[in-house]
């Protein structure tokens, strides 16, 4: 399976703030935004990354990630000139996935709970061998924010809406998907919104049509955020500050999970930690390849 992280967007929920930069490099407490997406999928035991961005910031996550070698993985990367839609996504990955699976990650999606690794290598194991879609749902307080999922009476899914002013439901789907490699012709086939965009939406609208998506709720105790506000971003920022300063561990740490996923060795770390030493990030990486 191949991974996609849309990195894009002009951000303009989050001016002024974004007006001179792209806002999956900003920080969320300690680590650049995309820190996060990237760990998503490298817990997914996904190496084969693409980062799809904007032009002007292309050589900025360059510098930022290089070609992954430093931590065990392939990092490639694509333009996205204009926000046409995250399922755009997959016509410009298209020759970057080849025939594969995918997992595509929005930038600005961060996850994090007990069991969380385990959930996502589940899920990526069966659309390897079943085929079809998998998304997830999550109880918000704020649904017309995001696709909501509409259930029958039954309680299957009936369908999903995108930003809907009356939502059927609480049910959001956030921004983590795996799909097979038949989502490419489906994002060919999808056409523009009123909105000028290839929906998300439609896509997964389509594979349930063909009774070939499967939408699953997070466990309860998983964390999502979606820190595209300014509000949600200081409320995730806050959250991982918790988390870290409580466990002593770090949330998102890509080298760490190189380390532990055996991409990396121990001289590996030690020696990214010895560039960093004058940091508190530096001094992690040390201890980790210390003590374990």
């Amino acid at each position: 399976m191949k991974g996609i992280i849309l990195a894009g967007g002009s951000g303009t929920r989050l001016y002024p703030i974004t007006y001179a930069g792209n806002k999956h490099l900003m920080p969320i407490y300690n680590k650049p935004m995309i820190y996060y997406s990237l760990s998503i999928l490298m817990l997914s035991k996904i190496r084969d990354i693409l980062i799809i961005t904007t032009p002007e910031d292309l050589h900025r996550y360059k510098k930022l990630l290089g070609d992954g070698r430093h931590i065990g993985i392939n990092i490639e990367y694509r333009e996205q000139a204009k926000p046409r839609g995250l399922a755009e996504a997959f016509i410009i990955g298209e020759d970057f996935i080849g025939e594969d699976s995918v997992c595509l990650i929005l930038g600005d999606n961060i996850l994090y709970g007990s069991g969380l690794t385990e959930f996502l290598l589940k899920a990526k194991e069966e659309v390897n061998n079943r085929g079809g879609g998998m998304v997830f749902g999550q109880y918000v307080m704020d649904p017309e924010r995001y696709g909501v999922v509409e259930f029958d009476k039954d309680g299957d899914v009936k369908r999903i809406i995108e930003k809907p002013k009356n939502p059927p439901s609480n049910y959001a789907v956030i921004g983590l998907y795996f799909y097979d490699n038949h989502v490419i012709e489906i994002a060919k086939n999808t056409k523009p919104s009123w909105r000028g965009e290839l929906e998300i939406t439609d896509v997964n609208n389509e594979y349930l049509r063909k009774k070939r998506l499967n939408v699953k709720l997070l466990p309860r105790g998983t964390a999502w955020f979606d820190a595209g506000t300014h509000e949600s971003l200081l409320e995730t920022s806050n959250f991982i500050e918790a988390i870290e300063n409580r466990m002593g561990l770090m949330v998102g740490c890509i080298e760490e999970i190189a380390y532990r996923n055996g991409w990396i060795s121990k001289g590996d770390l030690l020696k990214l930690a010895e560039s960093l030493m004058k940091t508190e990030y530096g001094r992690y990486l040390k201890r980790i390849g210390e003590e374990f």
